[in-house]
């Protein structure tokens, strides 16, 4: 009996929630890792590269000009050609644009809804099924497989905009930043074992009786199902109907205004504004870096799929330890010197990734150890710190700012990347060019004065910082 009531009582009712929180960063970070970083842009990039050769055989062509790293057979789509191998990284610049003109409409939808966990439930379902139809992808059917991944990406913004929008509902504000880097590492595990299964399907491919492509279409099938069936757990702990503000008027307009308001606020905290502008500025260059590491590997520098679905599970795991190691040197160096050696460590990676030589895999390994010993613990820490810096009692509107911002300057990498590589026809030369992200970076996060900043936002200064 006094079990039966421990279980019913508040704070187990809240420890519920939190693990049912965390169990949707387990769910959906199969979408960014299997589909985004690994499968999806190797395959994508095939399908691409049949049209073009499809269409350079019926023009009369014998063969693609420029030699095969880039793939320099042209794609065509609105009357704008461009080759395609640069067909991703243009793709990821155009889902990030669209990301940023439909989330605030997520945001104020969340915000004016009685029920975050039923909208979770569809944007996440809607997201899942796009995922598992990207299946239907085949021959030389490119614009569908990048038709479906813009309505899948999106998907995967908005509900990620509801899913953290019920972190201040469910955890006080001292439990946030634990209960946050739980569910982030506990994402980086999800999508580490979604990816070792995937490499499994993958490999045994031919022991399955089954091709190639088609070993890849069930990938995407099982990453939508893994997405929405692991969403069943968050709806089933999350809470449900809470009584709120009026789902009625103009979402969009009101989206829109509330960000206004909140960037009209922001402007007495220059400081804040500054570090969150810095952000932006290597989190694009992070984000660049692991979206396109296994396209640079397969196109520049010639290595198996499997050496590359490997390297991408070493980073899911090694992320996970990166994380947990950036936390105990910022208790005893402090978050900010933390971040930036973090950055030079990302300019070292980007550095050895442009001197690894083709078709040596050990090399490309190393590199994936790099990144993933700091992929994580930069921006966990970059949200910590930032949080240090914001009013108290304004966490959800400034996060929602730390949202939209970083969005808005995530297609800057993909683009640079590409027409880097379209220019001059090498990825080796598009990846060197992202290093400007993390030195500009750097540079601006020194120049913040961290602790005048939290105190201007009226907390108080750790220690150590």
């Amino acid at each position: 009996m006094s079990a039966t009531h421990a279980e019913f009582t508040p704070e187990a009712a809240r420890r519920r929630e939190h693990s049912g929180w965390c169990w949707y960063d387990w769910a959906n970070s199969v979408f960014p890792t299997s589909i985004t970083t690994v499968f999806l842009s190797l395959y994508l990039t095939t399908v691409a590269t049949r049209a073009a050769e499809s269409d350079t055989a019926r023009n009369g062509t014998a063969a693609c000009p420029g030699g095969d790293a880039l793939q320099r057979c042209d794609i065509a789509v609105l009357g704008w050609s461009f080759p395609a191998g640069s067909l991703w990284g243009y793709l990821l610049a155009l889902a990030a644009v669209v990301q940023v003109l439909v989330l605030p409409l997520a945001g104020a939808v969340a915000d004016r809804s009685h029920d975050k966990r039923k909208m979770l439930g569809i944007f996440a379902c809607c997201g899942a099924g796009t995922t598992a139809l990207l299946a239907l992808v085949g021959g030389q059917d490119w614009l569908l497989g990048a038709g479906l991944f813009l309505l899948a990406n999106l998907c995967f913004g908005a509900a990620v905009v509801v899913y953290y929008s019920l972190l201040p509902e469910i955890a006080r504000a001292d439990e946030r930043d634990g209960l946050s880097a739980r569910g982030w590492a506990f994402g980086y595990l999800g999508g580490g074992v979604a990816l070792a299964l995937h490499l499994m399907l993958y490999v045994g491919h031919d022991a399955l009786g089954i091709g190639e492509d088609t070993a890849v279409r069930l990938v995407f099938v099982s990453a939508g199902i893994w997405w929405a069936a692991f969403t069943v757990l968050p709806l089933r702990r999350l809470p449900g109907r809470r009584p709120g503000a009026s789902s009625e008027g103009p979402v969009l307009r009101a989206g829109f205004r509330q960000l206004g308001t909140t960037l009209r606020q922001a402007r007495r905290l220059p400081l804040t504004l500054a570090f969150l502008g810095a952000y932006m500025v290597f989190t694009d260059g992070i984000s660049t870096v692991f979206k396109v590491s296994a396209q640079y590997g397969e196109l520049e520098l010639g290595l198996d799929r499997q050496v590359l679905i490997t390297t991408i599970l070493i980073v899911q795991f090694i992320a996970f330890l990166g994380g947990m190691l950036h936390g105990w040197v910022a208790r005893r160096l402090g978050a900010k010197r933390t971040i930036m050696i973090s950055l030079v460590v990302w300019i070292a990676v980007l550095l050895g990734a442009f001197f690894t030589q083709q078709g040596e895999p050990l090399q490309f390994y190393g590199v994936a150890a790099g990144i993933g010993l700091v992929l994580g613990g930069t921006n966990a820490l970059s949200r910590s710190l930032f949080s240090q810096m914001i009013p108290r009692g304004s966490e959800a509107e400034y996060f929602s700012l730390y949202q939209i911002g970083e969005r808005s300057t995530s297609w800057v990498g993909p683009l640079l990347f590409a027409a880097v590589g379209q220019a001059t026809g090498s990825f080796r030369l598009a990846i060197l060019s992202l290093l400007g992200f993390f030195v500009l970076g750097l540079l601006l996060v020194s120049m913040v004065p961290v602790r005048k900043a939290i105190r201007q936002a009226g907390n108080s200064a750790p220690r150590v910082l």
